[in-house]
């Protein structure tokens, strides 16, 4: 049975790797026997998202709408535990994403990715070629970095549905890639997964935090240095307020 559990307005998922490939490969299956566009997706929730839930009561109706939540950051697989899930772990987008990759290959289930700029997807695909021979890779987007117009976004969604993808890698960034599944839901027919950056990573574009700074739980100190520019505002903005709102649900809850 499916355990979820609020991290202050955030749905999540109390589960594992093995639970959420399941959970992922049965949804995959019915689709791909269903015909008429009617998508599931996933989210890879950390505290960025979590305060974006937070504060946008919109944002948060998405997640709540969301097929799974999954707690990708450390800091949210340890609210899970503070707020009585002993069992829950972590699971990692990045990794998840390798991990899917390799069950798609061995069960010839078809892939795509949509989001980040062309460079990334060309050396993305071309590394994928590489380690994943026997992939099959049927449709790969990189749309403009702009709102698209009505009849850009129906040409995409009709690309997506036509190549027979069954699991869609979205690397919009957060929130905009749960705001696009969550638009797209009855548009497309697959399993779409919001990886973040992801297609970075395993481009090989960006580097990932050693594991032993992602166990406890400095991923973001990583990330600030590598991107300090980019990010510093969103991790003073939301890491000492998730903190503190964190702190009173657990007291509350507690006591």
């Amino acid at each position: 049975m499916r355990k979820t559990v609020n991290v202050l307005r955030m749905p999540t998922e109390v589960t594992s790797y093995i639970q959420t490939m399941q959970t992922i490969d049965s949804w995959q299956m019915q689709l791909t026997l269903n015909r008429t566009p009617n998508a599931k997706y996933v989210c890879v929730a950390n505290v960025h998202m979590c305060m974006e839930a937070f504060d946008d009561p919109t944002f948060a109706t998405i997640l709540q709408t969301a097929d799974m939540v999954l707690p990708d950051g450390r800091p949210i697989f340890w609210a899970q535990k503070l707020l009585g899930f002993k069992s829950a772990q972590q699971v990692h987008g990045p990794l998840l994403t390798i991990e899917l990759l390799k069950h798609a290959q061995a069960q010839g289930i078809t892939v795509g990715f949509y989001g980040s700029t062309q460079t990334v997807l060309d050396e993305l695909v071309n590394k994928l070629k590489k380690d994943y021979q026997h992939l099959k890779i049927v449709c790969a987007i990189s749309p403009p970095f702009r709102e698209l117009t009505t009849e850009e976004d129906q040409q995409f969604s009709d690309q997506i549905n036509q190549s027979g993808v069954q699991l869609l890698f979205v690397g919009l960034g957060c929130p905009k890639q749960e705001r696009w599944m969550f638009e797209h839901k009855n548009k497309i027919n697959c399993v779409m997964i919001g990886v973040g950056a992801a297609f970075d990573f395993l481009a090989g574009h960006k580097k990932m935090a050693p594991q032993w700074m992602r166990s406890l739980g400095l991923e973001w100190v990583f990330r600030l240095a590598s991107e300090p520019r980019r990010l510093w505002k969103r991790y003073f903005k939301h890491n000492p307020r998730f903190l503190f709102y964190l702190g009173l649900q657990v007291f509350g809850r507690k006591y």
